[in-house]
């Protein structure tokens, strides 16, 4: 009973978690950089906040990303590609994890990255995936009074944007410069459309 009240809450609880966990992680890390560095650096090998990072940010929200996307797949009369969206969350949880343990080298820019780097680096391109996917999903399912028209045009939107701001930093990682910065508004869009899907379930 306890788990269906907070559950709805989780995606928001999640977003939230991570913009202060970077916040407070951040401050252990000696010129920090927002706008320049990726949000994995802060748990890069080698870094002050290695240990403290997944600790603080990937392993919790991994717990809050997977039980989010658990309640969503047990809602009742909810159609299959809403039940898939919840599996995606899901994926998101773990690739979160696995991010978390295989730290990215302490260069985010070196050609010879190592296992664990290349191992970091696949998950966190599944977990852009699956928020990119999961939207899509909501807005070709069928119209509900939970799913309604208006949310459908707002994750379509929020799909376009985050995709935009990903090929951003992809440009911007070639210029090695402000990386970090398009990065972040990339998540942000995909956590926004997850606070409100999370809303939108209360």
């Amino acid at each position: 009973m306890l788990f269906e009240n907070i559950a709805p809450y989780l995606g928001l609880i999640a977003s939230i978690w991570l913009f202060v966990g970077i916040a407070v992680v951040s401050k252990f890390y000696p010129n920090y950089d927002h706008a320049r560095q990726f949000c994995s650096e802060l748990g890069a090998a080698g870094s002050p906040t290695e240990k403290l990072s997944p600790l603080v940010n990937n392993y919790p929200l991994g717990l809050l990303f997977c039980f989010f996307g658990w309640y969503i797949t047990q809602l009742s009369d909810m159609s299959t590609l809403i039940v898939i969206a919840g599996w995606l969350i899901i994926l998101h949880g773990i690739g979160t994890w696995i991010a978390g343990y295989f730290p990215m080298d302490a260069d985010p820019f070196t050609k010879y990255p190592s296992l664990d780097c290349k191992i970091h680096s696949w998950a966190g391109f599944i977990m852009l995936l699956s928020l990119l996917i999961a939207p899509v999903l909501i807005a070709l399912s069928p119209t509900t009074e939970i799913i309604t028209p208006y949310f459908k045009i707002f994750s379509i939107i929020s799909v376009c944007l985050a995709c935009y701001y990903f090929y951003a930093m992809a440009v911007a990682v070639k210029k090695q410069k402000n990386a970090g910065f398009y990065q972040r508004i990339s998540y942000v869009i995909q956590l926004l459309w997850l606070s409100t899907f999370s809303l939108i379930l209360v």
